[in-house]
């Protein structure tokens, strides 16, 4: 079979192939692949020939004659705000997403993290409430269940998969836990058959953190519809992309009108003000943006997927580099970023800090994702000394708290992460995944090199 005819069970049997050990034990030799006599020669950090030279990269964020008209069409309309009428350009998106996502509802907010936000208080979680969710995220998973003053628990990571370890989130529930909020990290779902049955056994709502993960299929779902509600973000690195903006999603009428009331400060579809929310409207021309995307973006979709199953079939014999193992279950993946772990002791040792620059030396740039996980940030130490938090919970649950945080496995993660943001990168021709395939199976073969940098 030609490399350009992959399946995708193809892509997910290896994508998700193994762990280190499998990895080892394949040939450790030089990859049957591209310009070998380029490949095995002086690293370019040492001054030999780049693999990849002046060759930039698709553009992200994404802009066509669509996306100008779009805005264009908005601002002549003079209906700049979703309250003006019920037939703008952010009604208009929000039914458009719903349908694409599969969704019945969708409500439309200024970003990812004030969606989820609404959605913890929509659900009334709040002072003396625990939703459990990962260390490894953005920062904003974190804020929006401190914004509602309850306690966000971080269970830690299964290493392979970079996602919320089940097992793990199992230990951390107890008598005040209200809800799980699943992050599906780099694009990819989280393992929803077991969080989804360990919700349905403690009777806990779940917030699917599906930020990064616009399309992505799960289980012959779109992620966002799996949970109660589905939050996304429009920032402007992510796959589908404004600038900022966020959205809710899901099928229950009576959740996602709640959301709608506290996202609109407390006022209801009637014009009733009936309950306490802040102003978390979409604005029409980030909604017309979106619009201006949303033709294009299954096929931009598709097209990382493929690109993504071609280059986990070209480094998938590489070692020292694993890229993230996927459930059972896992369709299709955003792609937001393309995601792997360094093992560097496969590489005689060599800092991942060296490894990254002798590959941006050969024209591909990874990096970590964080630096360190949320359950190593500051915030910690600021909630716990807070008036407010030593007033709604206990001095005993708060030192508990402290002495729960520790989540090793997320270290692990963070000190072997080595990824590509693939937003724009993804979009690119057969030959740019070659270019990035290349350049790390140049720098494995010439490993030995990197003790002179």
């Amino acid at each position: 079979m030609a490399r350009s005819d992959l399946t995708r069970r193809q892509f997910i049997a290896a994508a998700s192939a193994g762990s280190l050990a499998a990895v080892t034990s394949r040939r450790a030799g030089i990859p049957a692949y591209g310009n070998l006599t380029n490949k095995a020669s002086k690293l370019a950090i040492l001054g030999g020939q780049p693999v990849r030279q002046n060759k930039p990269w698709p553009e992200w964020p994404y802009w066509d004659d669509e996306v100008i008209d779009s805005l264009m069409k908005t601002a002549k309309s003079r209906i700049w705000c979703r309250i003006q009428s019920s037939s703008g350009t952010v009604p208009t998106f929000e039914a458009e997403y719903a349908k694409l996502t599969g969704a019945r509802f969708c409500v439309a907010t200024g970003a990812g993290t004030q969606a989820l936000h609404t959605c913890v208080e929509a659900m009334d979680i709040g002072p003396g409430d625990e939703v459990i969710t990962s260390p490894y995220t953005d920062p904003g998973t974190i804020a929006s269940i401190l914004s509602a003053r309850a306690l966000p628990v971080m269970a830690d990571l299964d290493p392979a998969s970079y996602q919320l370890d089940p097992d793990d989130v199992e230990r951390r529930i107890t008598e005040n836990t209200k809800a799980l909020m699943p992050v599906h990290m780099m694009g990819q779902p989280a393992d929803l058959r077991r969080i989804m049955a360990i919700a349905k056994q403690h009777n806990l709502r779940v917030i699917e953190d599906a930020c990064q993960a616009h399309l992505a299929r799960f289980d012959g779902k779109t992620l966002g519809t799996i949970g109660d509600v589905g939050c996304f973000s429009f920032q402007s690195s992510k796959t589908i992309a404004c600038g900022e903006g966020g959205a809710i999603i899901g099928s229950d009428e009576t959740l996602m009108d709640r959301c709608y009331t506290v996202h609109n400060h407390g006022t209801s579809r009637r014009g009733l003000t009936e309950t306490i929310g802040p102003k978390y409207r979409m604005n029409e021309f980030e909604a017309a943006v979106l619009l201006g995307q949303l033709p294009g973006a299954k096929e931009r979709f598709d097209r990382r997927n493929q690109n993504a199953a071609y280059l986990s079939s070209r480094l998938k014999d590489v070692p020292g580099l694993t890229p993230q193992k996927l459930y059972e279950g896992t369709e299709s993946g955003s792609f937001y970023l393309y995601p792997m772990s360094y093992h560097k002791k496969l590489f005689n040792g060599t800092p991942r800090a060296t490894y990254l620059r002798a590959l941006a030396a050969e024209g591909v740039s990874l990096s970590p994702y964080i630096a360190r996980g949320l359950h190593r940030e500051p915030w910690i130490d600021h909630i716990l000394d807070s008036k407010v938090y030593k007033k709604m919970y206990s001095a005993q649950r708060l030192r508990e708290y402290r002495e729960q945080c520790a989540c090793p496995k997320c270290d692990q993660v963070c000190e072997e992460m080595a990824m590509l943001w693939a937003s724009g990168p993804l979009l690119g021709t057969r030959q740019d995944m070659d270019d990035i395939a290349d350049a790390i199976e140049k720098v494995w073969i010439n490993r030995e090199q990197l003790a002179q940098v």
